[in-house]
């Protein structure tokens, strides 16, 4: 017996209904979001505790490329190995639920956000810096929405993490502490450490896009065969650059978070309280300052004695300025490089 023939009409209809609908797409992009926030949290949450001074495990000695014998704080899988030996490995995920909720609130301000968005005239050029202008100033919209709506579940996370240094259990699920912070500081208490996160976030997307921007613009060459692969993937580069030059901003924001509320983590003698993010940003600038004069009094002081066990930290922990710093001169270097060369053949054609 032959099968039933398919008409034209119920075969659009069985394409249509194997096509996965907007609600189906949005779905996948949340649950997506959730398991990248989960997978990384882990990674958040060590480098919370070192931000707000805890380190509880002693440097232990290594030896530097140079044949030079030194102290090394302890790394990521240490830190967390030492986490799960006290909390156990949920231990690993403390304030793990505002994080998710705070990824959720933001990917949907974002999508709502790009449903309105006005789309570029057909005139302007693909690099143009018009362009870029007016993609970085709506990205710099939603970004700011984002944080003004996601903020107060950032500051419920970072306290939750925060309990770790001093055992505390005042804060507990994601509702009981918005009830607790509303009682004990106001509204006023879910926006601490606002401001600096997004003066961050506002210098991160300017610097990116417009330095990924001259370099596509000026150092890629169009006649050359892999300019499109460089081209998508300086914006990553950049990114890597730019946020270790807004660091300083994220780090100031976390220590506002956990300051004077309770915590041992943002009390003395741990740490100072502050009245305002700029205090803290010049206690912060000041400390780093007198570490620097140490260090350079160290190395003068043990100039001759390769075989013994220097003071320093892991250079490598606190390099991420300097290696911004560097990527960023050699990108504006190439850039100018590829640009005088430009116009050295401009000149000779003519």
């Amino acid at each position: 017996m032959d099968p039933p023939e398919v008409q034209p009409g119920e075969r659009a209809d069985v394409e249509q209904d194997a096509t996965p609908t907007t609600a189906e797409v949005d779905a996948a992009v949340l649950l997506l979001g959730a398991g990248v926030t989960a997978a990384t949290h882990p990674l958040l949450y060590v480098k919370l505790l070192i931000q707000v001074g805890h380190e509880p495990l002693p440097p232990t000695v290594g030896t530097t490329m140079f044949g030079r014998r030194v102290l090394y704080l302890p790394g990521f899988f240490t830190y967390a190995h030492h986490i799960v030996r006290v909390d156990g490995r949920t231990g690993l995920f403390r304030g793990l639920s505002s994080r998710i909720v705070s990824s959720i609130i933001s990917t949907v301000i974002r999508g709502k956000v790009k449903q309105v968005e006005l789309r570029s005239k057909k005139a302007d050029q693909q690099n143009s810096l018009r362009r870029v202008f007016r993609e970085t100033s709506h990205e710099m919209i939603i970004q700011c929405l984002s944080r003004l709506a996601t903020h107060p579940f950032h500051v419920v996370s970072v306290r939750c993490m925060a309990q770790f240094v001093g055992r505390e259990t005042k804060y507990g699920g994601v509702f009981g502490c918005i009830i607790k912070i509303f009682k004990e500081e106001g509204v006023t208490g879910f926006y601490v450490g606002f401001i600096p996160h997004v003066l961050g976030e506002v210098l991160f997307l300017w610097c990116c896009n417009l330095l990924a921007h001259f370099i596509n613009t000026y150092a890629v060459e169009e006649g050359f065969s892999q300019a499109s692969a460089v081209r998508s993937y300086t914006k990553f580069v950049m990114g890597i650059a730019v946020s270790a030059l807004t660091y300083p901003f994220t780090l100031v924001a976390d220590v506002m978070a956990v300051n004077d509320c309770g915590l041992a983590a943002g009390l003395p003698p741990r740490s100072p309280v502050f009245k305002s993010w700029i205090r803290c940003w010049n206690h912060l600038n000041q400390k780093v300052a007198i570490q620097v004069q140490q260090e350079q009094r160290r190395h003068s002081c043990s100039a001759g004695r390769d075989n013994q066990v220097g003071n320093e930290l892991n250079p490598f922990r606190n390099c991420g300025t300097g290696f911004g710093f560097f990527i960023i001169f050699i990108a504006a270097a190439a850039a100018a490089a590829a640009r005088c060369q430009k116009q050295t053949r401009w000149i000779s054609s003519s």
